[in-house]
């Protein structure tokens, strides 16, 4: 069986920019953002990594394995600009390194947790065990889909952007994530961004909990704030995050 991710495409132009979603969350995430790239004459792609919404699940997870599903979807984009947000960074600078056959002309890396506490790393492999929850009735688990992913109603009124979050079998209801993808955490970001062959950008919400302004900086002296947005930027203020990639391009 292929590894490739499932996947949703868009837009017409030379540039092409691969969207890579949050772990917990889908593809579905940047449904605010690809239209300001329509306008742009950008082509975009945005896949669901392995483990999550309409991608196979997998018997092992990391950061290359997820880099490995998603390069064949790019390995002929001549033009390519990466946008990630928190895993997806990882995942965007593990794919920029030239490792997996891609080839990027800059990273925008949005949210990135980069300093894992043993605290932290304990209750991800606490998550990884469980077993997935089933739920009798749909509206539970997009609820829980919703806490799960950060995705709430005022950060995500619409609920494009929950799409392929949940996935109904005989039992019920359930997240489409498998819990083992919580693996993934605690990957070393000082080795990822060293390999990255490419101009990276790094951005935060100013009210984002997962990682401070100083911590980005440490890795991207310019790195920047996205005033009155927490965690979940691209969905909170697409706009804002179309701005740092129209500066990236032009950089």
């Amino acid at each position: 069986m292929s590894i490739t991710s499932w996947h949703q495409r868009g837009g017409q132009g030379s540039r092409t920019v691969l969207l890579l979603h949050g772990l917990g969350a889908t593809g579905a995430v940047w449904s605010g953002l690809q239209p300001l790239l329509e306008q742009r004459s950008y082509a975009w792609v945005a896949p669901d990594f392995s483990g999550h919404g309409l991608s196979p699940w997998q018997d092992h997870y990391s950061v290359g394995q997820l880099a490995a599903a998603v390069a064949p979807l790019v390995q002929d984009t001549r033009e390519l600009f990466i946008v990630g947000h928190s895993l997806g960074v990882y995942v965007g600078l593990a794919l920029a390194s030239g490792w997996f056959g891609v080839r990027a002309q800059g990273v925008l890396g949005i949210g990135p947790k980069i300093n894992w506490s043993d605290a932290d790393l304990q209750g991800s492999r606490e998550l990884a065990a469980r077993p997935a929850r089933w739920y009798a009735q749909e509206a539970e688990a997009l609820a829980r889909y919703r806490r799960m992913s950060g995705l709430d109603e005022t950060v995500a009124p619409d609920e494009h952007s929950l799409a392929r979050g949940i996935a109904q079998a005989e039992q019920g209801f359930r997240l489409a994530q498998d819990p083992r993808t919580f693996m993934v955490a605690g990957a070393p970001f000082a080795t990822l961004i060293a390999s990255a062959a490419t101009q990276v950008t790094l951005a935060r919400g100013e009210r984002d909990g997962m990682v401070s302004l100083p911590e980005l900086r440490e890795y991207c002296g310019n790195a920047q704030d996205i005033a009155g947005a927490g965690h979940n930027v691209h969905a909170e203020d697409p706009a804002a995050v179309a701005a740092l990639l129209d500066q990236l391009i032009a950089d």
